[in-house]
């Protein structure tokens, strides 16, 4: 599902767009005193502070300050606000699994988003039968509380799950972790990305000597509370992502679920509703992208999408339709090269570093892994002989280990392409 979403954010927004992060503010400046709010206003961007793209994920946070500095602004009588409005607050697929809520790649997608809206769980754990002690976050998340029902025991991997609803600051731990670990670490998603960032920024201020005397907040809170401030903003900053291109690489490469999704929204923004047509940011790439591609004449009729990241268990698709995609992608597009280029080469690198490795179509082949319980699919494209070939296999409801159908699917293209040579 991820190919049919990067293909056509490549060819809606293109390969050169750039997601602007802006910090503005309302009131005036008096004496290095902003009487009025500090406000960080989001165009969708899911690689802020993203450790897929940063060797300094919290480097954005210091070009904030240091912009903050620059105006004269010492002290803020108002709050940090963050404005995630661009997107709807439906952050995940009605879609999704239960067990996929909480976890660390079941991560919302809003109009603000920093660290992979993820973080790292620390846990300390004793004997056998004990229950671990939960001891942080990082980062911090001081308001979310947890309902430790792990428990202790001999054995080498976790069996271990973080579970939540979003925007809730609750979450309950379920399952069986490795016994007397001083450190041990699971992760989960950050429950409002959008809220937290406003605290981070907050505290960022307060440790760089800027005085913010309001507490932290968004605009999803203060219109429920029926209080939007409705001020006239001024720029202070903007921080621009990498281009879409390699937005596009990172979510095809590691198979980021948050960049797919956050993608989908940002084509639903040039969809135009009909009368009395009320959509969420989802339903609203998905239409969007529909229309794209029949206009090209590929058939949809096999195409059921409920994301962008192919996480929802309804989410369909078939090998001919995927094929039509990258035969389009390949010949037709003017976006073709970056497409390509954001697939994985197999033995090499991203989610297939271990698929193929070793054999004669190692490094010429780039193809987009997908798994789910019992389904394991491969696309893309493999360059041999001077040709180059479309391939999409999907194995769905298998009755043996994942392992096994990968070497499977394995042996399956060998020997295909070895006729081809």
């Amino acid at each position: 599902m991820k190919l049919v979403t990067t293909a056509t954010a490549l060819e809606l927004i293109g390969e050169d767009y750039r997601y602007p992060t802006r910090i503005t503010y309302d009131g005036h400046i008096e004496d290095g005193t902003l009487r009025g709010n500090l406000y960080i206003e989001g165009s969708g961007d899911p690689s802020l502070g993203s450790a897929f793209i940063d060797e300094e994920p919290e480097a954005f946070a210091r070009d904030w300050i240091e912009a903050i500095r620059r105006t004269g602004i010492r002290r803020v009588t108002g709050s940090v606000v963050a404005d995630a409005s661009l997107f709807d607050t439906e952050g995940l697929s009605l879609k999704w699994a239960r067990e996929d809520l909480g976890s660390y790649y079941g991560t919302g997608s809003y109009g603000l988003s920093v660290f992979d809206n993820r973080y790292t769980l620390l846990l300390r754990t004793g004997a056998p039968g004990s229950r671990p002690r939960v001891t942080g976050t990082e980062p911090a998340l001081p308001d979310l509380r947890f309902h430790n029902y792990l428990t202790a025991r001999s054995i080498a991997i976790d069996s271990a799950y973080i579970l939540g609803a979003p925007l809730s600051d609750e979450r309950y731990l379920y399952g069986v972790v490795p016994a007397n670990r001083a450190r041990y670490t699971m992760r989960g998603d950050i429950p409002d990305p959008p809220l937290f960032l406003a605290q981070y920024l907050t505290r960022a201020s307060r440790e760089a000597g800027i005085e913010v005397e309001g507490k932290p907040t968004s605009l999803r809170l203060t219109r429920e509370a029926g209080e939007a401030p409705a001020g006239e903003r001024h720029a202070l900053v903007t921080t621009y992502s990498p281009p879409l291109s390699t937005l596009a690489g990172v979510t095809n490469r590691v198979s980021h679920n948050l960049f797919a999704d956050a993608l989908l929204k940002t084509i639903g923004l040039g969809y135009e509703p009909r009368a009395g047509e009320t959509l969420s940011t989802f339903e609203r790439g998905i239409r969007r992208l529909r229309a794209h591609w029949e206009e090209r004449g590929l058939d949809l009729s096999t195409l059921w999408m409920y994301d962008g990241s192919g996480l929802a268990m309804a989410d369909k698709l078939s090998a001919s339709f995927l094929t039509e995609l990258l035969l389009y992608m390949d010949r037709e597009s003017t976006r073709g090269e970056a497409f390509r280029s954001s697939l994985p080469r197999a033995g090499m690198e991203g989610s297939v570093r271990n698929f193929l490795k070793g054999s004669a179509l190692a490094g010429k082949a780039r193809l987009k892994s997908g798994s789910m319980s019992r389904v394991k699919s491969y696309a893309g494209y493999i360059d041999l002989g001077g040709k180059r070939y479309t391939v999409v296999v999907l194995a769905n409801h298998y009755a043996c280990d994942g392992r096994v159908m990968s070497y499977a699917i394995e042996r399956l293209l060998l020997a295909i392409f070895a006729t081809l040579t």
